[in-house]
């Protein structure tokens, strides 16, 4: 049985390997948070442990003798790591793993090993054991701020962005000049936006080195999730699109605009009969791309269609449905902030909403803030 007078007993009740030095080492670390062990090879019988494991997990000594056996499912993976700590002597190994306490609770190590020759010839496996809880915990709260961070400058960013985009496409009758600082203003802002991607996206702080998340979707992949979401439903749908060029595409957070189209869909299937179908189309116009959705419903009773983007806004049609009023107006906010217009088209049979997105011809490809100069106000320019 494993005893714990003081912090320098050992498993079996055996003494603490080395000298002095050693032990002077082995409190240093246990001082700095650490838990140390040292197993005999190639026995692999714990020798030792500090007593700050049990204290920290909940395990024995015993329990952790069990685990390098193969015999304890909570300290499995620990046990595994021990138990083929083989190596060349002095070579330091390094590994993370996950155990669960003995309430059950998951909670992630780092083992610290290499092995080392005694003095009678035999060999050990030492190390320590660093118990990773509050390192994870700083981490999500460094993923949590710069999610925050992100969200609160890509807002107005998104909304000059749109701005913009608006702007260039209705300003044929602009002068020259005009038009250059409308295109400035959109690089600029492409700029700020690939950084965010680049070096403040929550993907980026969870793992350094991934490739940052698109910012543009393809007009057929977007009118495609409608259509799979109509099919879900048990309903048919409808496609009609014109042919598209391959290199265009929608600039603007794909999760996003699915999720705009995705509220007209549900009002499409919320508000027609079962067995109807939806439609769905995809056309271009102008410097964009413009989407339908049209059910096979009532319609939008007259006097509710100047009122159906409102925030809780629900419309006569809609007594006994669910719902909260939200969706329409959460989807034109979006549809808004990606510089395109949502409507509701005038015409007899069913509801039929159209969105328009301003699209690009270049596959979306933009610079990276390094590419070119930051300010927007040089007079060269």
């Amino acid at each position: 049985m494993t005893r714990r007078t003081d912090a320098s007993t050992s498993a079996p009740g055996q003494p603490v390997p080395g000298n002095g030095m050693g032990e002077q080492f082995r409190i240093i670390a246990e001082l700095a948070g650490d838990i140390a062990f040292s197993i005999d090879l190639p026995a692999r019988t714990l020798r030792y442990l500090s007593p700050a494991f049990s204290s920290s997990f909940g395990h024995t000594g015993d329990a952790l003798q069990a685990a390098i056996a193969g015999a304890h499912d909570d300290l499995g993976p620990l046990g595994m790591v021990l138990a083929g700590g083989m190596g060349a002597p002095g070579e330091r190994r390094t590994q993370e793993i996950d155990i669960r306490n003995a309430d059950g609770h998951p909670v992630g190590l780092q083992v610290i090993s290499t092995i080392v020759q005694n003095g009678d010839g035999s060999q050990s496996l030492v190390g320590l054991l660093r118990d990773l809880t509050p390192q994870r915990v700083h981490l999500a709260d460094q993923r949590r701020f710069a999610s925050m961070l992100n969200h609160e400058f890509r807002t107005p960013l998104a909304t000059i962005d749109g701005a913009v985009q608006r702007l260039e496409a209705t300003a044929q009758g602009a002068d020259e000049p005009t038009r250059q600082r409308y295109r400035k203003i959109a690089v600029a802002t492409d700029r700020l936006i690939a950084m965010l991607d680049e070096y403040l996206s929550p993907d980026r702080m969870a793992a350094i080195g991934k490739v940052r998340q698109p910012n543009t979707i393809a007009p057929g992949e977007l009118l495609e999730a409608g259509a799979a979401q109509v099919r879900e439903a048990g309903r048919e749908a409808k496609v009609a699109a014109d042919a598209l060029p391959p290199a265009l595409v929608l600039r603007g957070e794909p999760e996003g605009l699915r999720l705009a189209l995705k509220v007209l869909v549900d009002n499409a299937l919320l508000y027609s009969p079962s067995g109807t179908r939806v439609s769905l189309g995809a056309r271009r116009s102008g410097n964009g791309v413009e989407f339908s959705v049209r059910d096979e419903g009532a319609g939008v009773p007259l006097e509710d269609v100047a009122c159906i983007f409102d925030k809780g806004y629900r419309g006569r049609n809609a007594d006994g449905l669910a719902g909260s009023g939200l969706g329409l107006y959460m989807a034109r906010s979006i549809v808004d902030v990606h510089g395109g217009m949502l409507r509701l088209a005038e015409g007899s049979g069913g509801a039929e909403f159209r969105l328009w997105l301003p699209a690009l011809e270049d596959g979306g490809q933009q610079r990276l803030a390094s590419s070119s100069p930051s300010s927007d106000n040089r007079s060269d320019q």
